[in-house]
């Protein structure tokens, strides 16, 4: 079973982009705090990357910004990125079905 909800704040402002297939898409990075301290006594932070297709992206790029806290439901996927040299990085990524936005609606909205 692969399922997955993360609830963090988006580091910087979501762009929607358009695939060949001319299916929208946007990668964001929501920073989740954990729940304990470090050895200094301060929490620190995750950072966890997230893909949103379609409808989904199309209105977390409408209504979100930097530092806006939503909740990402959605399963976890794998996959490699080909590098310089023969080289591979695998990145791991959270594939969103559903965004919730908690954060409150804005005044200028």
């Amino acid at each position: 079973m692969n399922h997955s909800v993360v609830v963090g704040r988006l580091v910087r402002d979501p762009e929607l982009r358009e695939t060949e297939n001319g299916n929208h898409v946007t990668s964001i990075t929501l920073a989740v705090p954990r729940s304990y301290k470090n050895m200094d006594g301060e929490y620190e932070a995750d950072f966890i990357s997230c893909v949103l297709w379609k409808g989904i992206a199309e209105n977390t790029v409408e209504y979100c910004k930097k530092g806006d806290l939503i909740a990402v439901k959605g399963r976890i996927q794998s996959r490699v990125v080909e590098l310089e040299e023969e080289r591979k990085k695998y990145v791991m990524e959270v594939v969103a079905e559903k965004v919730s936005f908690l954060s409150p609606k804005r005044k200028e909205d």
